[in-house]
């Protein structure tokens, strides 16, 4: 049997790190959106919004160092649990639990706005001509 997930996604809000009551163990919930790599027939692009928890020292880690925007890349499983809610009624809730957060970029205020486009991260601005490639 095998349970494995691995997704790239953004941050759709600030990271919820919260400590249980019974040991204080960290532990950390967000969301992330995810591209589908098709479009629709209107040809837009459709989104996956994926609820990811973490617990313990990446629970914490995850909680300096992400919020808002941050791009991540998750392993994990998936999880399926539920739980009665005050109404009486059962709540069905499906979860990728993170094994391994790794951080790929994160915004920060003083980065552009939205409206301009990214900067290579592996060039400090100069655009090399085909001439002048050194290989």
């Amino acid at each position: 049997m095998l349970n494995r997930v691995i997704l790239v996604g953004r941050l759709t809000r600030d990271p919820d790190l919260r400590y249980t009551a019974d040991g204080g163990v960290a532990v950390i919930r967000f969301t992330v959106a995810v591209n589908r790599k098709f479009t629709n027939q209107q040809g837009e692009r459709e989104t996956d919004f994926i609820n990811i928890v973490a617990w313990r020292a990446l629970a914490e880690n995850c909680g300096k160092y992400l919020k808002k925007g941050s791009l991540v890349a998750i392993e994990g499983r998936i999880q399926t649990r539920n739980y009665e809610n005050q109404e009486g009624r059962t709540v069905y809730v499906t979860e990728v639990v993170a094994d391994d957060v790794r951080f790929l970029y994160t915004r920060t205020n003083s980065d552009k706005s939205p409206n301009q486009p990214e900067e290579d991260p592996f060039t400090d601005g100069e655009v090399l001509g085909p001439d002048e490639i050194p290989f």
